[in-house]
Formats: C-alpha cells, structure tokens, sequence
C-alpha cells in the first residue's frame, strides 16, 4: 500500500508560476513540482469556476480538456481514460459552474524552455458558492503561511531542514521550501501572491473593495496577519475525523469499503462539504487509518 501524497492548496497564480521540477528516481515512485513559495506538489487541490470544457478525444475514449478560474489566473486539467471517476463526472459537468478538483500535476516543457503545469484530476466534483468561498479562505491562509515562511527562511544564513522546522514548518514544508531557495534564486515577487490573496479575501466579504493594507513588497510585508476567522480548526477536524471513521465503517457492508458516492452523500448530510472530505480522507490515510483499495471506495483499516 504506497502513502499518499498531500493535496496541497494553491492559487492558479502560484501553480502557474512554478518551473522547478524534481523527478522520479525509481518506476512507481513520485515526481514533484516546487513553486517558488516552495510547496513540493504531486497533487493539488483546486476549484473555481469552470468556463469551458472540451472532449478532444471520441465518445468511446473521451478525452477532457478544461479551464478553471480562481480569483486571479487559471487553472488547465486533462482528464483521459487513466481517470474514469473524473472523466464520467466531467461528462455530466454543465458549464459555467464551481467545482473542485484533486489531482496531480503534469508539466510540458516547450521548446523554448517554458514550463506549462495542468492538473490531472482524479476526482472532480461540482460544489456551491459557500464550498468555493471555503476553499479560498483555507489557501489564502495556507499561501500566506509560505509566503511569510519564505521571507523568514531569505533572512536566515545557510538555513536547514532542521532550521526551518524548528520555525514551525513540517518536515515536507522545509523541504520544499529549501529547494525553492537553492534552485529559483532569489525571494519570489510577493506583490502577486499578496494580491491573489487581497482578490480572495475580498470575494468572501460584502464590500469587496476593502483595501487590506497589504503592501507591494516582500521586504516591507507585515510579519503577522490573522486570517485564521478565528476557531479551532484542529478541534473541527477531530470531529470530522470520527464521523468519517464511522461512515466508513457504516458504508463498508460487503468487505470492499465504502462507496464514495455515498459517503459523500451521506458526509454533506453530517455538514461535511466535498472539500472537507477530501482534506480529512488524507488526513486519515496519512495516520494510516485508511486507505484507497481503488479510486471508487475508501476503506477502514
């Protein structure tokens, strides 16, 4: 049973930015794709609005080509034979509607040395505008979290992992923070990312021309700013976990897991979105709880 890869949140903005790849070493094992705020990706997890779709392939063999637009960019995915969960959702999928996506990242390189990134989802679903008004919040807080993270690490000399955890970064943050450091050269232009993150606050508050005060600069950027709501998520968490744990152990009637179908049906009827889901079903795999036994059910161990 190979671990999962986190789902890590991103604006299109940082995705589309990113150039770094590191690959495989060994068959079967992950490649990554670091952005310059230093989120080491191999799977991401996206929504937005989804403009247009388009099946280049054929009935029989469909092939999804589509766009997904957050607060200030785009997101490209393809979806093909090798995901037959997202290629039948895609199918049904009438645009323009929000939706969310998990799924790895792919990059092409041009003969001119760019690097485009798309996303190949496994699962993508349609959500609402309260599901969609989540997810900005959460990568609002998670890019600002490596933003801040990345100003720290430039002001540190000849920082390390062990450096960098001691800050309060996860093991894989620091990480992919380093090799964002060693490899794209110098602090990343904070005025895109700070904007990305002022356009998604602003969508989830009334007045939407607040200005938050956040400068164009990384060297003049504040070193604290609260946009946590409030709360404990942690404690939330462990409340979603244990309704999870019981839906599954619930759901799995014949030995072969939960359909996920139905827990998700059954999760938005415990007040648990789509997106929750997905982020507490990782959560759960990562303690090694759970596990896929394929793309259409999830499992109690």
């Amino acid at each position: 049973m190979n671990a999962r890869e986190t789902a890590w949140r991103v604006f299109a903005a940082e995705l589309n930015s990113s150039s770094l790849e590191i690959k495989a070493s060994e068959e079967k094992m992950p490649s990554y794709v670091v952005s310059p705020l230093g989120a080491k990706m191999n799977r991401v997890l996206i929504a937005g609005a989804m403009s247009e779709k388009e099946n280049i392939g054929t009935d029989d063999e469909p092939l999804w080509k589509a766009r997904i637009q957050d607060v200030n960019g785009m997101f490209y995915i393809n979806v093909g034979r090798f995901q037959p969960e997202a290629s039948a959702a895609m199918a049904d999928l009438e645009t323009p509607c929000f939706v969310a996506a998990v799924g790895r990242v792919r990059t092409y390189t041009a003969d001119d040395g760019r690097v485009y990134i798309s996303v190949r989802p496994e699962h993508i679903i349609q959500i609402d505008e309260a599901t969609r008004k989540e997810w900005l919040l959460e990568t609002s807080k998670s890019t600002w979290r490596r933003l801040k993270y990345a100003k720290t690490a430039m002001g540190m000399a000849d920082a390390k992992v062990a450096d960098l955890i001691g800050l309060g970064m996860t093991p894989q943050e620091a990480e992919g923070l380093l090799y964002a450091l060693d490899n794209y050269g110098e602090m990343p232009d904070s005025s895109l990312y700070l904007k990305t993150i002022q356009n998604a606050l602003r969508t989830l508050l009334p007045e939407r021309d607040v200005d938050f005060g956040f400068p164009e600069g990384a060297d003049d950027g504040p070193d604290e700013i609260d946009i946590d709501g409030g709360g404990s998520d942690e404690h939330s968490h462990g409340q979603m976990e244990e309704i999870i744990l019981s839906l599954l152990e619930e759901l799995d009637t014949d030995g072969k897991g939960a359909p996920r179908e139905e827990l998700e049906r059954r999760a938005e009827a415990e007040g648990i979105s789509g997106i929750e889901l997905e982020e507490i079903s990782n959560i759960l795999m990562d303690k090694g709880l759970v596990y896929e036994p394929n793309l259409r059910y999830l499992k109690r161990i």
